[in-house]
C-alpha cells in the first residue's frame, strides 16, 4: 500500500499491472463505456486482464441503476459481469444509513430503483412521503425525469430535523447528448431549501471505498478511473494505488495541474495500460526523463525535449509522465499553474 501524500511523479512497475494487483476497481462512465457504447480497447483489455487472473469490479457513483441492470449492460457490451461485481454509491449510502438506524426503519427515498433496492438489501423500508413517518432522508440520482416535487418532500423532512444522507455529490453526469446535472445538483436544491448538510457516501469519500473492499475482498486493489476528483482522490483517501486513463474527462492540462490528492500512481491512454508494466520516471539533470522524453521547468513554463534533440520522441505517454514529474515536483503541495500548452501540444495527445 503506497503513501501517496507527496507523490511527485508517476510510478513505474516492472510487472504488468494486472499481475501486480489482485483486483481492478473500475469506474464505468469514461473508462469502460461512454453514452452506452464500450470505449475503444476496453472489452479486449478487460478480457485479457481477467484471463490473467485479475478480479474485475465495477465501482460507480451513479445510484440510479441496480447492480443487476449494470451487470446486464456490461455483459451486453461484451464485458461479462455478475451483479456481485458491481458496487454502487446506493449500496454505500444504504450501509451508512443502516449503521445509524434500527432494522426495519422507514427511510424517505429520493431517487431511483437502485437506491430503493440497496435500502431493502440492508433491511430498511423505503417510503415516498415526508408524512410516511421516515426516520431519515436519503437522496440518490433519480434520472433526468425526476419530478421537482421529490425535492420538496426531501426538504420538508430535512427541515423537521431528520438525518439526511446522499449517495454522492457529483454535480454533473455524462450522457449521450452531453453533460447533464448529476445528483450533486439535486442535493444542492435541498441544501438551499434547508440550510442542512447531508452525510455523503460516494467517491471520493471513505464509505464508498469501505463498501468496495467489503464486497470484493480485494487485498491489493488498483483503482482505475478517468476523474481526478472522484476516482483518483478516492484511491488517495483509501491509501491505495490508482491508474488514470485518458478516455474520459481528464486531459493532460488537468493532470499536470493536479494537487497531491488528485495525482494518480500511473497514467495510461486507455485500459490496455492494465496489461503492461509502467516505465520509470527518473531525475535527469534539472528535470525528469521517461523513455525518449525529458521535461523540466524553466521560468514559469514546462519544457519538453526528446533524447535525440529532434522533434519526434517515442511514446507520447512517456512525455506526459515526464511532464507530470516536472510539474508536480515544482508545485509541491499546491497544484501547478505553469504554462504547459506548448509542451502538451508537442505530445499530440
Amino acid at each position: 500500500m503506497s503513501h501517496q501524500h507527496h507523490r511527485s511523479r508517476p510510478s513505474g512497475s516492472g510487472t504488468a499491472l494486472n499481475e501486480a494487483y489482485d483486483t481492478a476497481l473500475l469506474d464505468l462512465d469514461g473508462v469502460v463505456y461512454a453514452g452506452g457504447e464500450a470505449i475503444a480497447y476496453a472489452v479486449e483489455a478487460l478480457a485479457e486482464a481477467r484471463a490473467g487472473g485479475m478480479h474485475l469490479a465495477y465501482v460507480t457513483n451513479n445510484a440510479l441503476r441496480t447492480p443487476d441492470a449494470v451487470a446486464e449492460h456490461l455483459t451486453e457490451l461484451g464485458v461479462p459481469a455478475e451483479p456481485s461485481d458491481v458496487i454502487t454509491s446506493a449500496q454505500a449510502v444504504a450501509r451508512l444509513v443502516a449503521d445509524q438506524l434500527p432494522p426495519g426503519a422507514r427511510v424517505l427515498a429520493i431517487g431511483g430503483e437502485g437506491l430503493r433496492v440497496a435500502l431493502r438489501e440492508r433491511g430498511l423500508v423505503p417510503v415516498e412521503s415526508a408524512d410516511d413517518d421516515p426516520a431519515a432522508v436519503v437522496q440518490g440520482y433519480g434520472g433526468p425525469d425526476m419530478a421537482w416535487g421529490r425535492f420538496a418532500e426531501a426538504s420538508y423532512a430535512v427541515r423537521r430535523g431528520l438525518p439526511w444522507f446522499a449517495s454522492n455529490t457529483d454535480l454533473t453526469i455524462p450522457s449521450a447528448r452531453g453533460i447533464a446535472p448529476g445528483n450533486g445538483a439535486a442535493v444542492e436544491v435541498v441544501r438551499i431549501a434547508t440550510g442542512a448538510e447531508p452525510q455523503v457516501a460516494g467517491k471520493p469519500l471513505p464509505p464508498m471505498h469501505r463498501e468496495t473492499v467489503l464486497r470484493t475482498g480485494a487485498e491489493r486493489p488498483l483503482v482505475v478511473g478517468d476523474r481526478l476528483d472522484t476516482d483518483i482522490e478516492g484511491a488517495f483517501n483509501g491509501g491505495v494505488d490508482s491508474l488514470l486513463v485518458l478516455t474520459g474527462v481528464t486531459d493532460a492540462g488537468l493532470l499536470l495541474a493536479a494537487p497531491p490528492q488528485h495525482r494518480p500512481t500511473y497514467v495510461d491512454r486507455d485500459l490496455r495500460g492494465l496489461l503492461t508494466g509502467q516505465p520509470e520516471v527518473v531525475a535527469a539533470g534539472e528535470g525528469f526523463r521517461c523513455g525518449d522524453w525529458t521535461a523540466a521547468v524553466r521560468g514559469d513554463r514546462l519544457v519538453l525535449e526528446t533524447a535525440g534533440g529532434g522533434e519526434d520522441g517515442g511514446d507520447a505517454l512517456d512525455g506526459l509522465r515526464a511532464l507530470c514529474a516536472a510539474a508536480w515536483t515544482f508545485a509541491g503541495a499546491d497544484g501547478c499553474d505553469l504554462e504547459a500548452a506548448k509542451a502538451i501540444a508537442r505530445l499530440g495527445l
